[in-house]
């Protein structure tokens, strides 16, 4: 088993909107910064162009409950899963991502930092939909 973080963020906006806007593969690149170099489609996934080369991203289906999974193929073939919800709060929205730290990753600040970069990207996720 994996060390894991839930990180999550209450948006202010109904869950099937906050859904509607993050189901599209294209719309992580306005908030994700691991995918803001932007996305080409290569049949059922994704290439991100990163510094470090590229990684392949496959989505969720689109799905009636706010499933939001993702899995990033590194260029060492290492596939990182990243478990993504979009759940109603009352007349607003959760979004929760569970960060799990890979078995490679002996550096507790880099977990940290991995962590942080996630709740930036979900407060920037808020503040697009919130917008």
């Amino acid at each position: 088993m994996f060390e894991s973080r839930h990180i999550s963020i209450r948006i202010h906006k109904p869950a099937a909107v906050v859904y509607a806007f993050t189901k599209d593969p294209q719309s992580f690149t306005k908030w994700a910064t691991g995918l803001a170099s932007g996305l080409t489609p290569d049949g059922d996934r994704w290439i991100a162009h990163g510094p470090g080369g590229d990684v392949h991203v496959r989505f969720s289906p689109e799905n009636a409950y706010g499933v939001l999974d993702h899995w990033v193929t590194l260029p060492d073939g290492t596939e990182l899963y990243m478990p993504l919800r979009v759940v109603a709060n009352g007349e607003g929205a959760e979004v929760g991502l569970t960060l799990y730290r890979p078995a490679t990753m002996f550096d507790d600040a880099a977990y940290d930092r991995d962590a942080a970069a996630v709740a930036r990207d979900l407060a920037k996720l808020k503040a697009l939909v919130e917008a």
